[in-house]
């Protein structure tokens, strides 16, 4: 029987076979871990279906394969009289061919009633495109013929210098960059920029930390974000193309943006709209370890409305025009803190403490007018930390 590899979170389409936890010949129980993968967003183990032999491996270990493919073949425990585990001394295991399509080629297939191992794939590698099905259902395209056995050509590879390194592009790395591709391909992206003074913020944050109460920068950041998201509802949204509206969504699950070792990840801190700064600045801190230290579950992770990153730790960064992630439709970036001269309302030349900030929005949704009525108000609040006292009450 077939061990496939499953939805493991989120519309997940693809993984990569990190490592096997199981050999051929190994006896196995119900859900005993079986193989390691790794998503865009975190590592996560496929657990055996039932009890029984693992019979053999239809992929391979670093692999990226699709939702929906066989991971191994598995013989499924025998029950005999008296309890006792018995497995048949020889089974004849019939091997499918592996079928390369989206799972929304296989939806158009499913729907329709077609059996998709019939069809002839005209992509590469032989992979079943949305045209071929279409064809076959006009009687344009045969069913797949019996497989015959031929020598498989093999291009010579293109020759690597001596002196040349390399580095893996497999895992969480090459999950990040196809759900970027995926995101720019279908996101008209527009990136708006304003720089704010956070003079008055250090401040009061110093006045905070000596009465004995410190809150991170970051997390007076993302209460901030919530209230301009109440005023701003259609940041805090979804595009349903297919329905053809908005889905303004009901809670404030802000993604924070965290640079690992394995690449970019982003846990959610839910419902920031109920939360307290103080509340916010320790799950901040929780899900960064947690992510650092490659521990974040899917519940970590699931569920973000919008997105901020805080590259201003970095000390590295004054503007970017970030990618947003996908179904959100915005996304904020915080830039270095640098002090710089600045004219007052008297016209005089102050030194003050100004950081830039980033925001790209999806723009079949919305318009650079309500981004930049959007960041004002986040700026006003930033400046002016006091003015936050009238929200929170």
């Amino acid at each position: 029987m077939e061990v496939k590899l499953h939805d493991i979170g989120e519309g997940m389409t693809e993984a990569n076979i990190n490592h096997f936890l199981v050999k051929v010949g190994d006896v196995v129980r119900a859900d005993q871990p079986l193989v390691e993968v790794q998503t865009d967003k975190m590592t996560a183990e496929i657990p055996a279906p039932f009890s029984g032999v693992i019979k053999e491996f239809t992929v391979s270990e670093g692999e990226t394969i699709p939702v929906g493919s066989t991971v191994l073949l598995m013989e499924k425990e025998q029950k005999q009289y008296g309890g006792e585990r018995s497995f048949p001394q020889t089974t004849q295991v019939l091997k499918k061919r592996r079928i390369l399509a989206s799972p929304y080629t296989r939806k158009i297939a499913r729907e329709n009633g077609i059996n998709i191992e019939e069809v002839v794939g005209s992509g590469a590698g032989g992979r079943i495109l949305d045209e071929d099905i279409f064809l076959y259902m006009n009687g344009e395209s045969q069913s797949v013929p019996v497989p015959v056995e031929e020598p498989e050509t093999i291009a010579p590879a293109a020759p690597i210098k001596p002196d040349a390194e390399t580095i893996p592009f497999r895992g969480r790395r090459k999950q990040i960059a196809s759900k970027m591709s995926q995101s720019l391909r279908t996101i008209p992206h527009c990136t708006h920029f304003e720089e704010v003074d956070v003079t008055n913020l250090l401040a009061w944050k110093d006045t905070m930390k000596t009465g004995g109460k410190s809150i991170s920068v970051g997390a007076y950041f993302i209460k901030v974000i919530s209230v301009c998201l109440k005023e701003f509802p259609v940041f805090n949204a979804r595009l349903n193309e297919q329905e053809e509206c908005v889905e303004l969504q009901s809670h404030h699950n802000i993604g924070i943006a965290v640079d690992t070792e394995e690449g970019l990840i982003v846990p959610v801190i839910k419902q920031v709209e109920r939360k307290t700064m103080k509340d916010i600045h320790g799950e901040m801190k929780e899900l960064t370890v947690k992510a650092q230290e490659g521990k974040l579950t899917m519940k970590d992770i699931k569920g973000g409305t919008f997105t901020v990153s805080n590259v201003g730790p970095l000390n590295g960064s004054i503007g970017a025009t970030p990618i947003i992630n996908e179904p959100e439709v915005a996304l904020l970036a915080f830039h270095k803190t640098k002090k710089r001269p600045m004219v007052n309302e008297r016209d005089e030349i102050v030194v003050r403490s100004m950081m830039n900030v980033s925001m790209s929005f999806d723009h079949r949704v919305v318009d650079g007018g309500t981004a930049v009525k959007f960041t004002n108000r986040l700026r006003d609040l930033i400046e002016e930390p006091q003015s936050m006292l009238l929200e929170l009450m």
